[in-house]
């Protein structure tokens, strides 16, 4: 085993506070708590072991600096080590973990960067907590809004404000955290996929394009709960009969839409609240939950309307009242073309094959790329599986990433040009 794979192997048991990546229920770091405390701590541990100055934002995120000037620009690498429930040890780790073993590489092989790198880990990239996801990168780049998230609880009734005192931070400053445009060149994330894109293309590395922000619609369906032994089939206000046709209504529609996009979309009913839920029980009420993405922003807001367009359908046909109501339509977010341009030159330069891609899932880079110029890469993880136990991406993998982040870092901090961007985090983080 090369001497790379050895420290990405010893590291990424230190990230993952464990001595086997063999974790039958997988790991559980959720947001602000002593399990994400503790991965943060081995990253601080790490970094200062490759002499960097280490320090804590307002919002939590953690920040190691190789400072060589406070004068000069800082270029960012970064990702998370929260999970999901039972997730994998790759998701958001692989990132921190390649930003750290870059720095080492360009650290053995005597490299002096002329701007500064910062390496980010960002505190509560995941929802799974709160229903709220990258808090921390949100709350970098000004999309926090602590009156409104003060009081949301998680299941065991406990509020944000308080899980994030509980961390050891200040609430009431935590929008302090919050970062000027000129606080950074640029922001580079790595991430597992979470698809099979790159191995089906036999590639070796994604370069993500864009990120497909979603579209959400929540749709109420309201009848009659009634005995279901009593009430006759032509008497019945049954809602979820009534709403059910849109399940494979949506799957269909999508798949028809991709027949003519150039940029795909997927659409899925992921969620249903039926009411009363009881065996001899006519349904009620149900709610449908549904979930559409693309970076084609125009389409899908067009299966949005189409699906609405359905439901007024149903509705003329059955006794039932059905509303849609639109939770979330956000943009989506394109990335750097320049930091894009200068991934697919590091990978070219080491002999990499890289696919250029879109990504289905948000991540931080979304929330920095809308201050910061901002790039992605993905690594395969084995049959595209996350957010599981059984979630996968090789050491060869996360060298292939940690050598292109290397290589890009090169590129992006060896320019004697002078830069507008000027940064002081060695003051500020000190």
């Amino acid at each position: 085993m090369s001497d790379i794979k050895a420290w990405l192997e010893d590291k990424l048991l230190q990230l993952n506070v464990t001595d086997t990546m063999d974790q039958p229920q997988g790991f559980t770091r959720l947001s602000y708590t002593p399990e994400e405390k503790e991965a943060h701590e081995a990253f601080q541990t790490i970094a200062t072991s490759l002499g960097l100055e280490v320090s804590t934002d307002e919002a939590g995120n953690q920040w190691a600096l190789w400072t060589v000037d406070a004068s000069a620009p800082t270029v960012a690498v970064g990702s998370h080590l929260d999970t999901v429930h039972s997730g994998g040890g790759y998701d958001g780790v692989a990132g921190v973990l390649s930003g750290l073993a870059a720095v080492n590489v360009l650290k053995t092989e005597g490299f002096t960067p002329k701007k500064n790198i910062a390496i980010i880990c960002f505190a509560s990239e995941e929802s799974a907590r709160y229903g709220v996801s990258t808090i921390g990168s949100k709350a970098l780049t000004g999309w926090l809004d602590k009156h409104d998230l003060a009081d949301v609880k998680d299941a065991e009734g406990m509020s944000i404000q308080a899980s994030v005192e509980a961390f050891g931070l200040d609430w009431e400053i935590i929008e302090n955290a919050d970062l000027s445009p000129d606080r950074l060149e640029s922001f580079l994330e790595l991430h597992i996929e979470q698809g099979t894109q790159i191995e089906t293309s036999g590639s070796d590395i994604g370069v993500v394009r864009g990120v497909a922000c979603p579209t959400r619609l929540t749709i109420k369906a309201s009848g009659m709960a009634n005995h279901t032994g009593t009430t006759p089939m032509d008497n019945r206000r049954d809602a979820f009969a009534a709403i059910a046709p849109v399940i494979p209504f949506v799957e269909e529609e999508a798949r028809s839409m991709n027949q003519h996009l150039e940029l795909p979309l997927v659409a899925t009913v992921s969620t249903v609240q039926l009411k009363p839920n009881a065996m001899n029980v006519i349904p009620g009420e149900v709610e449908l939950g549904i979930d559409i993405r693309s970076v084609d922003d125009e389409a899908k807001r067009k299966l949005a309307e189409t699906i609405k367009a359905f439901c007024r359908k149903l509705e003329e046909k059955r006794d039932v009242t059905i509303t849609v109501d639109t939770l979330v339509d956000n943009d989506s977010v394109f990335l750097s073309e320049d930091v894009r341009e200068k991934l697919m030159t590091a990978c070219q330069h080491l002999g990499y094959q890289p696919l250029e891609m879109d990504s289905g899932a948000g991540h931080d880079v979304m929330n920095m790329a809308t201050r910061f110029p901002s790039g992605l890469l993905f690594i395969p993880c084995k049959e595209g599986i996350s957010h599981h136990p059984k979630e996968y991406a090789t050491l060869e993998d996360i060298e292939k990433g940690t050598q292109t982040i290397a290589h890009y870092l090169k590129i992006e901090t060896g320019d004697d040009s002078e830069s507008t961007h000027r940064s002081d985090w060695s003051a500020r983080l000190s």
